[in-house]
């Protein structure tokens, strides 16, 4: 009797080293895997550009970015789960140029007391999802959203401008 006790704790000791392995194991992939997404999150990504835009310094721009409206920007705030805060502005934009746009891009400013930029996001905002052109004398939401913002960040006024846009051939 005394083997066969002997042989059941040297058992136990296997399952239980097997087990502890297989933790610290699983708990390190774990780390890893939020590690990468963290360093992923963290990385500033390219922002698509609207292909075949007229942007500054073509004649076209200067002549027609003042007929493209956009009225005065607001903007939500809404704190996220994991603390950072998240800014959506939004503004109309006029199409007052004669023409119907098939392309917009709008930059999104948030600045501080200084006016300085604080964080700032381009986005082409029409096409969207909902309409592929806006026509001559017709006005459309533009809507862009920054994240990664803390309570620390000063967070003074917002601006939204135009920076391309292409018409319809």
């Amino acid at each position: 009797m005394a083997t066969s006790e002997r042989q059941i704790p040297d058992a136990d000791d296997s399952r239980r080293k097997i087990i502890i392995i297989v933790a610290v194991i699983a708990a390190v992939a774990i780390a890893g895997l939020f590690y990468l997404l963290m360093r992923t999150v963290g990385t500033a990504t390219q922002e698509p550009q609207l292909q075949g835009a007229i942007r500054a310094g073509a004649p076209e721009f200067a002549q027609y970015e003042p007929r493209i409206v956009l009225d005065a920007p607001e903007a939500q705030q809404m704190q996220q789960a994991l603390g950072g805060i998240v800014m959506d502005l939004q503004s109309i934009a006029h199409n007052f140029t004669g023409r119907t746009l098939t392309g917009l891009e709008v930059k999104a400013i948030v600045v501080d007391h200084q006016n300085k930029p604080v964080k700032e996001r381009t986005l082409v905002v029409l096409p969207n999802a909902q309409q592929s052109e806006l026509e001559q004398n017709r006005a459309m939401l533009a809507r862009v959203r920054i994240e990664g913002f803390t309570d620390q960040d000063d967070r003074a006024n917002i601006k939204m401008v135009v920076t391309g846009f292409r018409f319809k051939q």
